[in-house]
């Protein structure tokens, strides 16, 4: 058995392979392409602090409250708190998780599965790839950015606002890292905010009940070979008191998506434009997959077909499942992905 990745869904199923029986290094191997334990959650800015996040679930087995100790928890970098706890979660379920190493091609040999990743090879009957999409963050093209002389990032290229004092920044994006940033960035400098839908703010609690329906609509896409949407476009955007002081101080006044980009500006289809120092791409990412091209798993629409209890295991090949994919992508989900996928897969080669 192999599983590639080891953030919250990877961790998950080897504490499950683990529970089953099952010892690392020898009846299932863990392989990360990170330098050190923590997923994608080691490479955020440091600005976005326990109080900030979107909420970080508990590993199954393992509180993530032990690991904080006495600290003031809501003011630590969540790129600190959330790799100690990935790290002790390792240790105390010998996860044995083997790393730096990138798997750069998964091929299927006769019923098995050959694992490349540089000098490494594994070789295992069944797979569950946990890769998530921190490293294939998305940008759309629109005319005219390669002419833009201002400054154009990711998301995943974000450290600190303060760098941007004095640029004007256009924030392109309508999920939770967009509103975010623009924030943090319109605390120190102007801003101009753009979507291609207008954003929908809630307000309270996102009670059980209306999560379970959210992941419900991005499952049904991955059951039909649809390529999965994203989870905040169903539920809305948590107004919280941070937002409600962007939103009072105007940093949150949203206009529609730009036509195109010039050298120093956004252009709207009317021809009205806005200088731009920086175009600050918040436009999510896509599930990185390519070293599973050899398996065939596309459909001809560039999705997935799924199915099993949680819509994890491939339709066209029950011995792979795909965590953080689609349902599978929140926290929260991908600990309930880990149980499922490892059930059915063993289940499967049994």
């Amino acid at each position: 058995m192999a599983v590639i990745g080891a953030g919250q869904a990877g961790l998950s199923a080897g504490h499950h392979l683990h529970r089953a029986g099952l010892t690392a290094g020898a009846g299932f191997s863990m392989l990360d392409r990170s330098p050190g334990p923590g997923g994608a959650w080691q490479f955020r800015w440091p600005s976005l602090t326990l109080s900030t996040v979107n909420g970080v679930h508990d590993l199954p087995g393992m509180a993530f409250a032990e690991t904080l100790g006495d600290q003031q928890a809501q003011a630590v970098p969540a790129a600190d708190a959330v790799p100690r706890y990935y790290r002790e979660y390792e240790e105390r379920f010998e996860l044995q998780v083997r790393r730096p190493v990138t798997v750069t091609v998964v091929c299927d040999r006769e019923g098995r599965f050959r694992v490349e990743a540089g000098e490494t090879v594994v070789m295992a009957e069944g797979l569950i790839n946990a890769t998530g999409t921190w490293e294939k963050p998305f940008v759309p093209h629109y005319d005219g950015a390669e002419t833009f002389t201002g400054r154009q990032l990711h998301t995943k290229d974000f450290t600190t606002a303060e760098e941007f004092a004095g640029k004007h920044v256009v924030v392109v994006g309508g999920g939770i890292s967009a509103v975010q940033l623009l924030d943090e960035i319109s605390r120190v400098t102007t801003t101009t905010w753009v979507t291609r839908r207008p954003p929908v703010f809630r307000e309270g609690a996102f009670d059980h009940d209306a999560g379970r329906r959210a992941v419900a609509m991005v499952e049904e896409r991955v059951r039909a070979g649809l390529p999965p949407g994203s989870v905040v476009s169903v539920t809305g955007l948590l107004l919280t008191p941070a937002l409600t002081a962007a939103r009072d101080r105007g940093a949150l006044e949203r206009r529609p998506m730009f036509a195109r980009i010039a050298a120093d500006s956004v252009v709207w289809e009317d021809g009205s434009s806005q200088h731009a120092d920086v175009i600050l791409w918040a436009t999510g990412f896509r599930s990185a997959l390519d070293h599973l091209a050899p398996l065939r798993l596309r459909g001809h629409g560039g999705g997935i077909v799924m199915d099993g209890r949680l819509a994890t295991r491939v339709a066209a090949n029950h011995r792979v499942h795909l965590l953080g994919y689609g349902p599978s992508a929140s926290t929260i989900g991908a600990n309930r992905a880990g149980r499922a996928a490892v059930t059915e897969l063993l289940e499967t080669l049994a």
